[in-house]
């Protein structure tokens, strides 16, 4: 792999004083910021370890994060925002960012990744755009917008059993050996039809809202991880869990009966 430094991006300017909605600034973000990860990919990037070998950053992943907290300084100064290398500012809404969700395999030329942004307020999601550059798909919805999947309005979520569906989750190695994390993590994926490891979260959420993938289930998430796809979840008559248990937190979000299912499934008392 061929090393690249640091990059400062120049920034077209844009109009602010043309009133734009939250999805639309969420939309234009993900976009252009993985718009700019593909091609930093194509020239060649330098790679840094975070907490083990699969735990990964690229050059890439903090000059996509420079160019959304760029952006929303112009667009939404006055709201807060968390991304996951480092960018934060507090304010009474908050942005959270994913500049490459899915680095390992973006590092490892599988296309499985994108670019993301979640935007919350007191009440919690208001809205989520994706970014899969890999397939040109670009997913928004909210709290006042039906999601949308290249434009075009996606179907609402309808009530299917878990043991109908599949589920994507994912499963730290190196806690295969905390037995009771184990158990609840089967809990729930050994009811389902089929099970895909796929590895970005936010695409994976998309792929909930699309009705490509039947549930969601994982714990240990960044909130950058959560909220930009659950976004497009909720915005589609989908449902979302937050639980606690065991010390873990699991996130789970699909059809509104596939998520009683797994949540039932995880809180039942085992040996």
């Amino acid at each position: 792999m061929r090393c690249a430094g640091m990059r400062t991006t120049t920034l077209a300017p844009v109009d602010t004083s043309v009133p734009v909605a939250d999805s639309d600034v969420a939309a234009s973000l993900v976009k252009e910021a993985g718009t700019l990860a593909a091609t930093m990919l194509a020239e060649g990037l330098d790679t840094h370890y975070k907490t083990s070998i699969s735990d990964v950053v690229s050059a890439a992943d903090h000059a996509a994060e420079e160019l959304v907290v760029r952006r929303l300084a112009e667009w939404r100064p006055d709201d807060g925002l968390v991304g996951e290398e480092g960018a934060s500012r507090s304010g009474k809404r908050t942005w959270y960012i994913d500049p490459v969700d899915g680095t390992y395999n973006f590092l490892s030329g599988l296309p499985y990744w994108c670019s993301a942004v979640g935007l919350t307020d007191e009440s919690g999601s208001l809205a989520g755009a994706v970014y899969y550059p890999a397939r040109d798909e670009l997913w928004v919805g909210g709290r006042d917008r039906p999601t949308t999947l290249n434009g075009v309005p996606l179907a609402r979520l309808t009530d299917r059993p878990l043991a109908e569906v599949s589920v994507s989750s994912y499963f730290h190695p190196p806690r295969m050996s905390d037995e009771q994390q184990l158990a609840d993590w089967r809990s729930v994926v050994g009811k389902a039809a089929t099970v895909r490891v796929l590895g970005s979260a936010s695409v994976d959420l998309g792929g909930v809202a699309t009705g490509r993938i039947g549930l969601f289930f994982q714990s240990g998430l960044g909130p950058w991880d959560w909220w930009p796809g659950v976004a497009l979840v909720l915005a589609v008559g989908g449902a979302a869990e937050i639980v606690e248990l065991h010390g873990s937190t699991y996130y789970i979000a699909g059809n509104t009966q596939s998520v009683s299912e797994a949540v039932t499934a995880l809180r039942q008392p085992r040996p």
